[in-house]
């Protein structure tokens, strides 16, 4: 409250390793009293403003500044007060020095004044104070509270970088199942690999909202735009990006889980996914021959010893737009329900190795293939294997590839070795439907996609692809069948 000097202050009890024993000094609070309360303040030469105020309860005056006529002791507690009109008198300016105590004298000082957090009312508090004279206009010398305020710098850099790392990972995930149901990651290592992976760039990550702004904003290009600032430690915020897709919980959820905002939690959610659909779609997936001759099960060997890649369609259910056109176009024979339609691409190994962007599901099969740009990734004498809904022949024709599906129905009995194909065939497509079904069980598809992540569903989508591809191999025993 008040100004005194850094180390000449009785403002604060002082320490002392003296084995002398220390005179007792007691305090006594400002009156509530205003008049009595302003005439305290002309006597002790101080004016109430910024950096000096009463506070009742924690400001004090040392009792050696009144007369003894103006102390009192209660003859039940022995507690000392003062009398209702009672003034601080005593000071070095006006001769108190001269007249004061042997035990005074031995304090040797004149003016103390006390103000602490907690009040202290009329309390003994043994005090050893220095030897220089001081006063209640004192301040402190130039440079005295440098070391003090670095000091308080270095504790509050201390304090923003001490945090509890992965405390929430910790409580939700404990053994292996529980990271597996809230983050589809097998296991706690497989989890922790991926994350070292992405850690080091997502440091520098930019929230959505300011990406949008920059974006939108039609201001000079030297006009800094700051980020929104993190609330949540990294790995939060991806842990929450996996609750979102893995789980599928919404965002109302999610914010009461993290104790932040819904629109924080949107803003991360949408900020993972394209962060991690920029960074895991840099990585190369499509296997060259070699790499799947070397991983091709015997079967495949065996059956179809060139396939390259094993193609299917997968829709994923949205919510209904209100355009009517939009509504025609998304609108799903194959379900009624308005759907996004995407292409995936297996190797015989088992590895998800293409993922299209998702279309309209009113798109054909064979108008997706030459969109999604799997054509331009086929080389001469590759087989594609496919369901008989891909009438994609003529395109794999163009870049000298040769599509393998079923047989269809004519009117004559298949042949034994029709039947054989058939057979052999429909085992190798189980494959792209396990893929699928793997990426299907990330819950945030359980429910249609709401119009609002409509911009982000494409991101979101390839995340849940290649994020599958950590869960391990799939189960190639059912080929042996």
């Amino acid at each position: 409250m008040a100004e005194t000097k850094s180390s000449q202050s009785c403002s604060v009890p002082f320490c002392s390793n003296s084995k002398k024993k220390q005179p007792y000094l007691s305090f006594h609070s400002f009156p509530s009293d205003e008049s009595i309360k302003r005439r305290w303040l002309c006597a002790i030469r101080r004016d109430e403003g910024v950096e000096f105020t009463v506070r009742k309860g924690s400001s004090f005056v040392c009792a050696m500044h009144f007369t003894e006529d103006e102390v009192r002791v209660h003859p039940q507690s022995g507690r000392k007060f003062l009398t209702p009109q009672a003034v601080p008198s005593r000071f070095s300016w006006n001769n108190w020095g001269e007249v004061k105590s042997h035990q005074t004298r031995t304090a040797e000082s004149t003016v103390c004044y006390k103000q602490e957090e907690e009040p202290v009312e009329m309390e003994c508090v043994d005090v050893a104070l220095p030897g220089q004279e001081h006063d209640y206009n004192s301040r402190p010398p130039p440079g005295a509270l440098d070391e003090a305020l670095e000091k308080i710098k270095e504790l509050e850099e201390l304090v923003a970088s001490l945090t509890i790392s992965r405390a929430l990972l910790d409580r939700w995930c404990v053994s292996d199942e529980d990271f597996k149901y809230f983050t589809r990651f097998p296991n706690k290592n497989i989890f922790f690999v991926f994350w070292r992976s992405v850690e080091p760039s997502a440091s520098n990550i930019e929230y959505w909202s300011k990406a949008e702004k920059i974006g939108n904003s039609t201001a000079e290009k030297e006009v800094v735009i700051p980020s929104p600032k993190r609330k949540m430690q990294l790995i939060d915020e991806f842990f929450m990006f996996c609750l979102c897709v893995a789980v599928g919980l919404k965002e109302r959820v999610l914010a009461e889980i993290f104790q932040v905002s819904t629109s924080t939690v949107n803003r991360i959610v949408i900020t993972w996914s394209n962060y991690l659909s920029f960074v895991l779609g840099s990585i190369q997936i499509w296997m060259t021959k070699e790499q799947v001759r070397w991983t091709m099960p015997v079967k495949f060997q065996r059956d179809c010893p060139n396939v390259r890649v094993i193609i299917d369609c997968t829709e994923l259910r949205c919510e209904c737009p209100e355009a009517i056109t939009l509504h025609s176009e998304t609108f799903s024979a194959y379900k009624p329900h308005t759907t996004f339609k995407g292409l995936i691409g297996v190797a015989p190994c088992g590895a998800i190795t293409f993922i299209s962007k998702l279309f309209a599901s009113s798109i054909s099969n064979k108008e997706l293939t030459k969109q999604s740009g799997i054509l331009g990734l086929l080389e001469p004498g590759d087989e594609v294997i496919a369901d008989k809904g891909f009438l994609i022949q003529k395109l794999l024709e163009d870049v000298k590839a040769k599509l393998i599906i079923p047989p269809f129905k004519h009117c004559d009995q298949f042949s034994s070795a029709e039947t054989e194909r058939i057979q052999a065939i429909a085992s190798l497509s189980i494959l792209v439907e396990r893929a699928i079904r793997r990426v299907k069980e990330y819950h945030i598809w359980d429910s249609p996609v709401p119009l609002t992540l409509a911009d982000t569903v494409n991101q979101m989508w390839s995340c849940c692809c290649m994020m599958a591809n950590y869960q391990g191999p799939l189960d190639l025993k059912i080929l042996e069948r």
